[in-house]
């Protein structure tokens, strides 16, 4: 059971070390996917209507580990694409909210006060330590331990789905 538990599992590889489920909510017979994504994530729409990007590990290949401080880079025009809403959410190792004192467990396009670089990219930061007052905006705190991402696309564009855009990779910054 404990590899239906990990993210790496669930599904198919879709860029930068991110996986997608391969019939989120449409399973028919394949109830192996079926057991992984309840056992992982519990619930999920189809496709169409939300695209789950998950990830655990950086982008050389290392769990994700909030003692260590890494970053999420979407290049000027590069957001994730959607007619809804995107958002990066965070989660502890048993795949759970990590209480934390700013109360943030994501950021994406319902954040008012993300901060974009001079040249229009967008840097997201993940770890227990604040990543200087400067970015806390863009901050998502981290358990001192394992974590993991869901990067979720409401109402994602043909882009997504077909794999032409995918998300940047995590990468450590110390």
């Amino acid at each position: 059971m404990e590899p239906l538990f990990q993210f790496q599992y669930n599904g198919r590889a879709i860029g930068n070390g991110w996986t997608v489920p391969a019939n989120a909510a449409e399973w028919g017979t394949d109830y192996l996917n079926r057991t992984a994504i309840s056992k992982s994530s519990m619930y999920q729409n189809t496709a169409a209507e939300t695209q789950y990007n998950l990830r655990e590990f950086d982008s050389e290949g290392k769990r994700l580990d909030g003692n260590n401080q890494y970053t999420v880079t979407f290049a000027k025009g590069e957001v994730p694409p959607v007619k809804g809403f995107w958002s990066l959410t965070l989660y502890n190792e048993e795949k759970f909210f990590f209480p934390n004192a700013l109360e943030r467990f994501s950021l994406g396009t319902k954040n008012k006060t993300l901060k974009y670089a001079a040249d229009g990219s967008l840097t997201l930061y993940l770890g227990a330590k604040s990543p200087g007052k400067d970015n806390e905006p863009n901050w998502i705190p981290a358990p001192s331990g394992p974590f993991s991402l869901i990067l979720r696309l409401y109402w994602p564009e043909a882009s997504a789905l077909s794999g032409v855009w995918s998300p940047p990779n995590v990468k450590k910054a110390n």
